[in-house]
């Protein structure tokens, strides 16, 4: 294995260019001082709604040496979504990051190869690859990276390019040169706390999960409570409001990504055409899409909440 911190660092930077990736940052693995009280005051809270699996592991969401034994380093990673098409749909609204194929397959197909040209100019080096899948505090991580910084809206938010990418890691055994982290640049802008229909930023940098509709048309498997009711800004899968008004967005660029090729469905269809999406449809426009995350039942609900 090539002992060379600066060359090795150099090297992943590169690789993570080459595979379309918006930015690579890297930290060093182990525990999360800066998380641990506030990610036990918000499940104690409940703030996490019924996501249940944010209680489990909670060990290794803090320290990545016990989710990945032996590692050295954390690699974070942004892949922008901001779509080509800047036109809204013409009725009901799914949000932009499920416009294409599920960013789960497409972005580990990539970190695949990833760790593939790794092996292959470095040498024998181990590690795991993550995309919104297991107990990684992903924002965290990006942040002590040097990604960006944790806006009021709770996303992570890039001077350069705004917040509308995925976020995914490789954590590795292998030492490497550590970025620092960057300032936080919200100022007293309050955008994303005004925007929110639902008040699910109840303060800023503190998210509600109950409130958000992305959570709840997600997320929630029961029943929508009324009180949302007329709230929804004819959301039926996720919610961009936040994003879509956070000034720094002004700064995000399309993707090139085929994959992510917005389904003309999403755009076209009419709210009497999405009332009567029926079972068969659904299969065959989101096969392969985010959106199945809800299942049929579920979009059907939501559908039905809006309208």
């Amino acid at each position: 294995m090539l002992n060379n911190k600066s060359y090795n660092t150099q090297l992943i930077k590169t690789i993570s260019n080459d595979l379309g990736f918006m930015s690579c940052g890297i930290s060093k693995s182990g525990f999360l001082d800066s998380e641990a009280n506030r990610f036990e005051t918000w499940l104690k809270n409940n703030f996490h709604g019924k996501m249940s699996y944010m209680e489990r592991n909670f060990d290794k969401r803090l320290d990545t040496t016990k989710l990945v034994e032996g590692s050295k380093s954390v690699i974070s990673l942004l892949f922008n979504y901001f779509p080509n098409k800047n036109t809204p749909p013409k009725s009901l609204k799914i949000s932009k990051y499920a416009y294409g194929k599920d960013y789960h397959f497409v972005i580990k197909e990539k970190l695949k190869k990833f760790v593939l040209k790794i092996k292959d100019q470095i040498g024998d080096v181990h590690g795991r690859v993550f995309v919104d899948s297991a107990p990684v505090l992903e924002r965290a991580w990006a942040k002590k990276s040097g990604l960006g910084w944790i806006g009021k809206n709770t996303n992570l938010i890039s001077k350069k390019v705004g917040s509308f990418f995925f976020l995914a890691e490789i954590i590795l055994d292998l030492e490497l040169e550590y970025d620092n982290e960057v300032t936080d640049h919200c100022g007293s802008c309050t955008a994303c706390i005004d925007a929110c229909p639902t008040d699910a930023i109840y303060e800023a940098y503190k998210l509600d999960s109950n409130k958000c509709i992305s959570y709840l048309t997600i997320e929630l498997k029961d029943q929508i409570s009324n009180e949302f009711k007329d709230q929804f800004n004819d959301w039926i899968f996720g919610c961009d409001i936040c994003q879509d008004v956070c000034p720094w967005n002004k700064f995000s660029v399309k993707h090139n990504e085929p994959l992510f090729k917005p389904k003309s469905e999403i755009f076209d269809y009419s709210k009497k055409q999405w009332k009567e999406l029926t079972n068969e449809v659904f299969n065959s426009v989101f096969k392969n899409s985010p959106v199945n995350r809800t299942k049929f039942e579920g979009l059907k609900r939501n559908i039905e909440f809006v309208q």
